[in-house]
């Protein structure tokens, strides 16, 4: 059985733990880490989300992604290895002692497009509180729709997302000439 889905109004304390998070992680990760970002939906003022911090990490190459698993260990993150489909993604998650998710890592291998793609989107909503707005009740539309299921919410609100990114990041027009 998947987890249950928490969504919730936004929390003014979420650019705080941000804040607090990338603090431990910078001396941990060093020059490692050449960017650490707050994404996702507890970075947008305003958008309900679920209250958990994701946070994007980029690096310069395989070998500083390898050397971050031990200091983000070393930290209380479990790491997840490469997720997805995009061998150039590292995952980690952290929960609290009471086993409650707290925070996600999506760690960037550059150059990576999914790094580029998910600052966009969070520029996108923060830049324009109608999109927020629109993106705030497909979430909660989806999360219905799926009856609270986080795993199937996932997978159910990217429509929305992908037709966003499509707008940012169009197709190369190609000439027949």
């Amino acid at each position: 059985m998947n987890a249950t889905l928490r969504l919730g109004p936004y929390d003014s304390e979420w650019p705080v733990r941000f804040a607090a998070e990338a603090a431990r992680l910078r001396p941990a990760l060093g020059a490692a880490a050449q960017a650490i970002e707050h994404v996702g939906s507890t970075a947008v003022p305003g958008l309900d989300g679920k209250p958990v911090l994701d946070i994007a990490i980029a690096v310069a190459n395989d070998a500083d992604a390898d050397a971050c698993i031990t200091p983000m260990q070393t930290l209380g993150y479990d790491y997840r290895g490469p997720y997805g489909d995009d061998p150039r993604r590292r995952y980690y998650v952290r929960d609290d002692d009471a086993g409650v998710r707290l925070v996600h890592v999506h760690l960037y291998v550059l150059p990576a497009t999914a790094w580029q793609r998910k600052l966009a989107f969070r520029d996108a909503l923060r830049a324009d509180p109608a999109l927020a707005a629109a993106y705030a009740a497909e979430k909660y539309r989806v999360a219905e729709a799926v009856q609270w299921d986080k795993e199937a919410y996932s997978i159910a609100k990217g429509p929305f997302v992908q037709r966003v990114l499509a707008t940012l990041f169009p197709p190369e027009s190609r000439s027949s000439a």
